[in-house]
């Protein structure tokens, strides 16, 4: 692998040189006014990238996978029963983490590539007048298919039976690289991490918490200490952690939500909508396949490439990063050997996209495929060069 090639992994993404220097940090007291100096406004940037003017941020030393035992751990109590669809890997994960807590699940299995079926939902919550259903959880982009679903359909169907439960959603790959709108779909939580759309190296989970969700919290029963927001809230109250906090990612998550925010956030989205769609040019040239069925569907972070029957999808990931030097994800779980992952979000501009489609045109070649180098290259180029010249008249 080279240090020098950008990666084309869902995440973690490229590092912006700025932010690989906020976040080399020299020690400092962090129960000084310096750290609160740089945790404050880490908090009110995320809580404008989430839009929302209402959310409590939390950010904790761990990953998304820790983000979503915050959720569950802080707002639920053994054998309350959960809602989620089964669309992809991280989604299984979170209903398996839920299990393992003790959760009662309502699983609605769907097949790999297709999104959450909001109508079901409404079914199965219409059906619940009881309200044994305590929370409804959602993967708004499935990292493993690159498959984006209606947040907001999940939320009409919750409310078109006035369903109290709580709507806990998974924007790990979403949050900061494609429309992410809190307060308006009625999010009650949000979990993202740091690696993905705020280009900084893993190592934080970040939480949105509604006032709804923090008030579920008085009556929850779930076992947790490290992962405990008002043991978090306590520390933030006097400016600090209730135990050591990671100074330079914090730092970092600062200058992040800068980043994004003096971009602009729809510029931001519409730049990965941008190459997303050069993506999917190449790989219609190639005369390949998305995993995700429709195009409402396809993802602005990641896609996920299905090869031809018998060939192994691995194999292209293998020889990219022997031979070129260059990071492709894999095909997880239900779609592994099937499908190979193009990451196209965070750090990422047109010209570093065309990399990447050039080099899987080489892998796919030199394995036997019958790809015509060059062909997605050209696609990708012909939107890149519509669309760019589109977004700098409308600057102008």
């Amino acid at each position: 692998m080279s240090f020098q090639n950008p990666v084309f992994i869902p995440g973690p993404t490229n590092i912006p040189e700025a932010l690989r220097r906020a976040c080399d940090f020299p020690t400092i007291d962090h129960r000084s006014s310096v750290f609160a100096e740089m945790l404050t406004p880490a908090r009110h940037g995320v809580q404008r990238v989430l839009r929302s003017t209402t959310a409590e941020i939390f950010i904790f030393p761990s990953t998304g996978t820790g983000g979503w035992e915050t959720a569950i751990s802080n707002t639920l109590s053994p054998g309350d029963t959960v809602l989620a669809a089964r669309n992809g890997m991280f989604s299984h994960r979170w209903i398996d983490m839920c299990e393992r807590h003790g959760l009662e699940m309502i699983i609605v299995d769907v097949p790999w590539g297709e999104g959450i079926p909001a109508d079901r939902f409404a079914e199965i919550l219409a059906k619940d007048t009881s309200h044994k259903i305590k929370a409804v959880l959602a993967t708004h982009n499935e990292t493993a298919t690159g498959v984006v679903s209606d947040i907001a359909a999940v939320r009409g169907a919750m409310d078109a039976c006035d369903h109290p439960a709580l709507l806990m959603v998974d924007g790990v790959s979403s949050i900061g690289s494609m429309d992410f709108r809190m307060d308006d779909w009625g999010v009650d939580i949000a979990v993202t991490g740091s690696q993905k759309g705020f280009m900084l190296p893993p190592g934080l989970a970040i939480i949105g918490i509604s006032p709804k969700a923090r008030a579920a919290g008085q009556t929850a029963k779930l076992h947790r200490t490290f992962f405990d927001l008002d043991d978090m809230a306590k520390g933030y109250a006097a400016g600090a952690y209730p135990y050591t906090p990671p100074v330079g990612l914090l730092n970092g998550l600062a200058q992040s939500c800068d980043m994004l925010l003096s971009e602009g956030l729809d510029n931001v989205f519409a730049r990965h909508a941008r190459i997303a769609e050069g993506v999917r040019a190449a790989v219609q040239a190639w005369g390949l396949d998305l995993c995700a069925a429709r195009p409402e569907l396809y993802s602005n972070s990641v896609s996920a490439i299905k090869t031809p029957e018998g060939f192994n999808a691995t194999d292209i990931v293998t020889h990219a990063a022997d031979t070129y030097g260059v990071a492709f994800g894999t095909g997880l779980g239900d779609v592994a050997g099937k499908v190979f992952r193009i990451g196209h979000l965070g750090s990422l501009t047109d010209v570093m996209a065309l990399s990447g489609i050039a080099t899987a045109e080489m892998c796919m070649a030199d394995l036997g495929l019958d790809i015509q180098l060059g062909s997605g290259v050209a696609a990708a180029q012909n939107v890149y060069r519509a669309t760019t010249a589109t977004a700098m008249k409308d600057a102008a």
